[in-house]
């Protein structure tokens, strides 16, 4: 049999076009394809792992953080998105409704869920009677419906896969430290399980969340340059209580409404892992992410060589299983070795080892770090019965050279020191990425500058609040509050 020596298909260079760059990563290394239906997708099994690891990483931390897992339907009746004013202007562009069961008209349209702070409103006002029974920590696994127009596989789909977190309390002060806490468990996942460096800061206000009181948000900068919001907790005050007659007894014995909180990380977080890291190569996964974490790839060229290189890698393979690695043995024989490293670097792999028979007769292999280049990330005579130690400090090198590769690039494309239209209309043409300027606009001014230059408010970053005051480029006011324009997602 002829071993295939090349790809079938390349993937475009992201200097070339970073959009079709981005949909050619996700069809050659089998994240995702699209379905029958407009909009909407199939997640390969690739990808899902990738997905997998989010949700595992997350819901350690929920259920470190005291919250429980629970379920609700996907069906909510209209009448309770109509409940409350904000939520129901800001999702009813979005709302897919369903009209018909049974093959008869129904009574009332029932909304497919786009986002379910109204059901469980519903749910939590049977459930919440004392201040004993508060707070209230519940998050759901599920997937929601919002029919958009322009799609994107991961970043915007009409149906996506999410955690939502949804909490009842005491206080406000109780809300909003729930709120923050949860923004931190975000920040914490993306930092250390994705090595993806992100911005924790407020919404402004043309920005939050429908209904909400505030929004804070994780911003993280992509390889073009662009912002993608990458997580949102929101303090809702006690506007959906009211609306659903979410109410306690306090230790008076007086009838008070409860203060809610809604968080939610979605699919959207892989498209943040392709693009933060990705390379003309293909993906670059951090080791947490990564569903396969060691690729072995055994080399020879005679046949008679093939069996002790066998043996050798089969003994690697079984050490880094017994040690909990995720490992993938290549035994493809009618690739060429040229075609298997491609492979696994388009895939993201961390690490690759690469077994023949020199390496054999030393005991040793060679190891090939992803996120380093070419002869640049190989190293050359790993002792075999060092790998159990050293293959896992070799994957936090990975993680760690990753974020702060991604860190260095975020830094060099943040631009600051715009006191004027005319300098900051220029950076949104010349430099992109991050505009962090002094901002005393108002919600018209800001949208006036969306309408003109496509860069909004990603965020008032929490570490860059109350510090000295700078001069507004729009108002010419001066102002201590600080804020991210950039393009986004």
């Amino acid at each position: 049999m002829v071993k295939k020596t090349m790809a079938e298909s390349t993937i475009t260079p992201r200097s070339e076009d970073y959009n079709r760059w981005y949909l050619d990563v996700i069809r050659e290394a089998e994240l995702a394809e699209n379905s029958p239906v407009r909009g909407c997708m199939v997640i390969r099994p690739y990808g899902y792992a990738i997905w997998e690891a989010i949700q595992s990483g997350l819901d350690r931390r929920f259920k470190e953080t005291g919250h429980q897992n629970a379920y609700f339907p996907m069906f909510i009746p209209h009448s309770f998105i109509a409940k409350e004013t904000e939520h129901i202007e800001g999702f009813s562009p979005e709302l897919a409704l369903v009209t018909k069961g049974g093959g008869k008209d129904l009574d009332e349209a029932l909304v497919v869920r786009p986002t379910s702070e109204t059901i469980i409103g519903h749910t939590f006002a049977r459930w919440v009677r004392s201040y004993r029974d508060l707070p209230l920590l519940i998050n759901q696994w599920a997937n929601v419906v919002r029919w958009e127009m322009r799609t994107r596989p991961f970043l915007r789909t009409m149906e996506f896969l999410w955690q939502e977190g949804h909490t009842a309390h005491t206080t406000e002060k109780e809300a909003m430290e729930e709120t923050l806490q949860m923004l931190g468990v975000y920040e914490e996942m993306a930092r250390d399980d994705a090595a993806i460096p992100v911005i924790p800061g407020e919404k402004s206000e043309i920005e939050r969340f429908a209904g909400a009181v505030n929004t804070y948000t994780i911003e993280a900068m992509m390889g073009n340059g662009w912002a993608l919001q990458s997580g949102t907790s929101h303090y809702l005050g006690d506007k959906f209580a009211r609306a659903f007659e979410i109410q306690y007894t306090d230790d008076n014995n007086k009838l008070q409404y409860a203060h809610t909180t809604s968080w939610g990380v979605s699919t959207r977080f892989v498209g943040a892992v392709i693009m933060a890291h990705g390379d003309d190569q293909g993906l670059r996964l951090p080791p947490k992410m990564a569903p396969i974490q060691v690729a072995i790839v055994p080399l020879w060229r005679k046949n008679k060589e093939e069996a002790e290189v066998m043996g050798l890698a089969n003994q690697v393979f079984q050490t880094l299983k017994n040690a909990g690695i995720r490992v993938k043995m290549d035994d493809r024989t009618h690739l060429s070795p040229g075609f298997k490293f491609n492979d696994w670097e388009m895939r993201g792999v961390p690490l690759r080892i690469e077994i023949g028979p020199r390496d054999v007769k030393q005991n040793a292999v060679v190891v090939a770090r992803r996120h380093l280049p070419g002869k640049e990330g190989k190293i050359f005579g790993v002792a075999v019965e060092s790998l159990g130690t050293k293959i896992p400090e070799l994957l936090q090198e990975v993680h760690d050279g990753l974020y702060n590769q991604a860190l260095a690039f975020r830094e060099e494309n943040t631009h600051t020191g715009f006191e004027d239209l005319e300098s900051f209309t220029q950076a949104t043409q010349d430099k992109g990425g991050f505009l962090k300027v002094h901002w005393a606009g108002t919600s018209e001014d800001e949208t006036k500058v969306k309408e003109d230059l496509k860069f909004t408010i990603r965020c008032y970053p929490n570490a860059d609040q109350g510090g000295p005051a700078g001069r507004c480029f729009y108002t010419g006011k001066e102002t201590n509050r600080v804020a991210i324009f950039a393009r986004a997602y």
